[in-house]
């Protein structure tokens, strides 16, 4: 636990229920960032669609306290962005990063997207002694 922060973040009770259904209504982009986010990288795990609050986040990975979110062109609008920053400060007041990953660069080359993914996750782990 950091500082009397959970680890893992959860949502109330509707919004559990909000999040097992958009599991099955995930984009393209979504589906093959978690087809390979699945498997571990970086011997970490993520979880999809995962409750905060009265968000939903796309992914979260929980060591790292790190959200990753996949945005597409409905990101684009400054409504969105406004919600979007709301959404990131609820998060970093749980002491919760946000990595906003474009839809286009999952589509392009998830390679690189992973591989960032992991690259931000491993420099937010807490240090072991």
């Amino acid at each position: 636990m950091v500082e009397g922060y959970r680890r893992v973040i959860t949502g109330h009770r509707d919004t559990l229920i909000k999040a097992r259904k958009l599991r099955g209504d995930m984009t393209l982009p979504e589906v093959l960032l978690w087809k390979e986010l699945r498997k571990r990288p970086g011997d970490l795990k993520f979880r999809r669609q995962h409750p905060a609050g009265h968000y939903i986040l796309d992914f979260y990975c929980a060591a790292a306290r790190l959200a990753i979110e996949v945005d597409g062109w409905g990101h684009d609008s400054a409504d969105a962005r406004k919600k979007d920053e709301v959404r990131s400060q609820f998060l970093n007041s749980q002491r919760i990063a946000t990595l906003r990953v474009p839809a286009t660069v999952v589509l392009e080359d998830i390679e690189a997207a992973v591989l960032r993914i992991v690259e931000v996750c491993e420099g937010r782990l807490p240090v072991r002694e």
